[in-house]
């Protein structure tokens, strides 16, 4: 029997131009502790994220893709290599300056949703641009903003434990948006929800976060959401084996 991956019909993703490239990796690889411990977590990846796309970042578990994403996130060094992402080389940010160009760019969308149980909705959401230094009147109410641009915003006083799963993970959507981030870095976020919640998950992800000037990544396991990428990259062992375009994304 030919299952949804199989079902998936894809054709070779063409080179994208180094200008048109939210995400730039060549040569990237890091490694996890020394000598007879050594990890090898990737190995070499080389791969482009365009500005104005959802790429799905694929492959089994411990295959490097957490790895990536943390890099390219700058939530982790690389051991050798080069990353760009939105045009800054990660290597000439560091401490401070990492972390602030963080803050204006990049938004994180997390499995397990990671909301503060004793925030309200609007509160949860308005968080980074608390971290930010906004006035917090200024930013609840861009919070709650973001919650109705979510579909929750007769929902933007209730506490996480009133929330359904899908409910917990649009809020975390809507938290990782709030600050208009050029990319948008999503692990699993659809892991923990049912069929139905996922796909109104990244239908939302593709509405609200793809745009000309940004770019998103979502790392999953799912192939029911293969249909929402406009690339699917696959890894292996801590390389990309194959870049490609389904044809919904092509037609």
């Amino acid at each position: 029997m030919i299952g949804p991956a199989e079902q998936f019909a894809a054709t070779l993703a063409p080179p994208v131009p180094r200008a048109q490239a939210a995400v730039h990796c060549r040569g990237v690889t890091k490694f996890f502790g020394a000598d007879e411990t050594k990890v090898t977590a990737l190995a070499g990846v080389d791969v482009d994220i365009p500005y104005g796309e959802l790429a799905l970042l694929v492959g089994p578990s411990g295959c490097g893709k957490t790895t990536l994403i943390s890099i390219v996130a700058g939530l982790l060094d690389a051991t050798a290599g080069e990353v760009e992402v939105l045009g800054a080389n990660l290597d000439t940010l560091r401490g401070s300056k990492l972390v602030r160009f963080r803050s204006a760019n990049i938004g994180f969308v997390f499995q397990q949703y990671n909301l503060l149980p004793a925030l309200t909705a609007e509160e949860n959401v308005a968080v980074p641009l608390l971290v930010r230094g906004e006035p917090r009147a200024q930013a609840v109410r861009k919070g709650a903003e973001m919650l109705a641009e979510v579909g929750l915003g007769d929902r933007r006083k209730s506490r996480p434990s009133h929330l359904s799963g899908g409910q917990q993970q649009r809020v975390a959507i809507a938290r990782a948006l709030v600050g208009e981030p050029r990319l948008l870095v999503c692990d699993e976020p659809t892991a923990a929800l049912d069929a139905r919640s996922g796909q109104n998950v990244m239908q939302l992800i593709k509405r609200i976060a793809v745009k000309s000037d940004r770019a998103v990544i979502v790392v999953t396991h799912d192939s029911r959401v293969y249909a929402y990428g406009d690339r699917v990259i696959s890894m292996s062992d801590g390389k990309i084996e194959r870049v490609e375009q389904p044809l919904a994304a092509t037609a």
